[in-house]
Formats: structure tokens, sequence, C-alpha cells
């Protein structure tokens, strides 16, 4: 593998804003960490807000990482999202030319699922709970849609920037390669998948092409073989009191709990995320990013009935209520076994990876 990295989010957006708080020194500083302690040359850093982006992206540049400038503009209509897309494009290619051999540039990522127009619904929610998604999917019918809108994507990206080019695929996405430079699929292992999980590569490494896992983790916890549902921000929060905890005023009396509990269990997010990083290089990926390094929205606690983390895949477990770590006194987090997994095999010479 020649990208070792992580996800670095500036705030996605669906109904709420994934980091509620930007810090500039911060952000540097955690930008740091993930080079110096976490052994990464590569970083995605994806988002809704420019600014934000730039701010990151220019920061992350400045320190020597390799850059996955990653606009997210989700649940809106392709016209929407093309108009935002190629504004962000603009604004990065000034950044290209400073760091021709450092920045990526995304179109989108899971477009099928996170922008209107493909399949029916408003929402992310809406086009996956509808009892006719299962069967469209199936049927290859988001195919057509997907293909046209990322011809006008890379069409309006490559009109104003000048450099690598990809897009984070789901991995039963049919994507025209050619379009791209770098192949780029959202690549999650489960179980149900265990026997065929690399065979389902095998189509995109024919594209001649590298080939990235642009995203891919686990929980914290047992009983989750991907994701099932954990790792998103309302897999396993109550969203009455996540919403309310967010309002004004009445949200600091409201604190967020768990639907249900499960097991926390860093070790096995550990061991499981290892284990794939070995299954990816021995398949000859070109690279891969960890999702996420950090989830401020789950925040830990030890109570496991308000402890939001152990279903989420963040490297790191976030704290609130001013409460600081002991690794890093400046941050208001605390890396948890899978930080220390994860950079012990970056920085080990089996990784086998190149510094940008």
């Amino acid at each position: 593998m020649n990208r070792k990295g992580v996800i670095y989010d500036v705030g996605s957006v669906t109904g709420l804003n994934w980091r509620p708080v930007f810090d500039p020194p911060i952000v540097h500083r955690e930008l740091e960490i993930i080079k110096n302690d976490l052994h990464c040359n590569a970083v995605r850093i994806r988002g809704q807000d420019l600014h934000r982006l730039m701010v990151a992206a220019q920061d992350a540049l400045e320190q020597g990482l390799e850059v996955w400038f990653s606009p997210e503009l989700w649940n809106k209509t392709p016209e929407q999202t093309l108009r935002y897309i190629g504004k962000a494009a603009l604004a990065a290619e000034p950044l290209r030319k400073r760091w021709p051999d450092q920045l990526v540039f995304s179109v989108s990522s899971e477009a099928t699922l996170f922008m209107q127009g493909i399949v029916e619904g408003r929402t992310i929610h809406k086009r996956m709970s509808r009892p006719s998604f299962r069967a469209t999917i199936q049927a290859g019918k988001q195919n057509g849609p997907l293909q046209q809108y990322l011809q006008r994507a890379t069409e309006r990206v490559r009109q104003v920037f000048h450099g690598q080019v990809t897009y984070a695929s789901l991995i039963w996405e049919q994507v025209d390669w050619k379009l791209f430079d770098i192949v780029g699929v959202d690549h999650y292992w489960h179980e149900r998948i265990q026997d065929r999980y690399l065979a389902l590569l095998q189509p995109l490494f024919a594209c001649g092409k590298p080939v990235v896992i642009t995203e891919f983790g686990f929980p914290s916890s047992q009983g989750a073989g991907q994701a099932d549902g954990l790792m998103s921000l309302g897999g396993n929060a109550d969203l009455t009191t996540l919403i309310l905890h967010q309002l004004p005023g009445i949200g600091r009396w409201i604190k967020p709990r768990v639907k249900r509990l499960v097991e926390r269990d860093e070790t096995l997010q550990a061991t499981r995320l290892v284990t794939q990083l070995k299954l990816l290089e021995s398949a000859g990926v070109d690279g891969a990013f960890v999702f996420t390094f950090s989830f401020p929205l789950s925040p830990y606690d030890d109570n496991p009935y308000y402890d939001l983390d152990r279903a989420s895949a963040s490297l790191v477990k976030s704290y609130v209520g001013g409460k600081h770590g002991t690794t890093y006194p400046e941050m208001m987090w605390e890396p948890k076994e899978s930080f220390r997994a994860v950079a012990d095999y970056y920085a080990s010479p089996e990784a086998n990876l190149r510094q940008v």
C-alpha cells in the first residue's frame, strides 16, 4: 500500500453537524497527531463547509500529508450538488497549484444513498426505508442516473481543478472508472460477505488504475460484524434526546442516551481493523482510509446507558463537559486501543508504505 490514511471529518451535515465546534488550533494539533503519532501519510478531509475544508486541507498539506479533498453536500438535488462541487473544486485548485502532488479531489461519496434523484426519497433515511429500495438496487436501476451525475460532475470539476479526481463509491455501484484517475470504494467487511469480500474488489483492479479503500471501519463494541447500523449518527442513539441536547438553553439539561445496550469492546475493534488492513494490503490495494478519527456527537460516558461512543467507529473517544484526556491533555478525547493498533501497524515495516 502507498497510502495509509484516516478520515478526518470537519463537519458532515445530515440533520446535525457532525462536528459542532471547529477550532483551527485544535484541528492543527489533531492533524499533527495524525501524521506523527498515528503514522498516516494521507488524510481524507470531508465535510460540508468549504471554509472548514480549506482550513483543514491547507494545514494538512503544510504538514506534508496527502489530502483527499472531499466536499460532502448530502440530501440535495443533482443540480444543487453540482453547483456545490464546482465551487469546491474552484476553491481547491489554488491548493493543488501549491502542492501539485499532494491533493486528490473527490466529486462525491455514495451518491446513490446521499444524493436525491438517483433513487426515490428526499433523505437518506427515506430512501433506504422505502419498501422498493432493495429491489431497485438489485435490479441496478440506480446505475443509469448515477452515471449521468458522475459524468456531469467530473466535467464540472475538471473545468477548474487540474489534479487527480476520484469518487468514493459503494461496492455495488457500477461506475465508469475511465472518468477518474483513482478508483475509490467504501468497502466494509461483514460476516455476510466474508467469503467474497476480496473477490468483490477484483472488477475494480481490472480497471488498471490504483484502487483505494476510501472508507472502512468497525465500532468499539461486540455483536457487530461491520457497522450493522451502529456506526451511523442515529444507529444506537435515542434521537429525541440527541436532538434536544443540541437545542440552546434546554439542551444542557438533556443528556443523549443509547437505544439499546451493547458490550463495549475496544480490543475487538482494534483487532478487526488491523486484520482488515493486512487483508487489503495482501489484495494489492493502493491505500486505505480508516473511518474515522473522531466523532464528537457520540461521546464516551462511564455509564453504559449514556456511552454513545461504544457504537462509534472513531479511533478516539470524545469527552464532554470540559473533560480532557491524559495522553494529550490539551485534547477533549483519549485514544482508544484501535488508535494504538492502527498506529503500530502503519509504523511497522510490514505495512510497506511510502512517505509522501
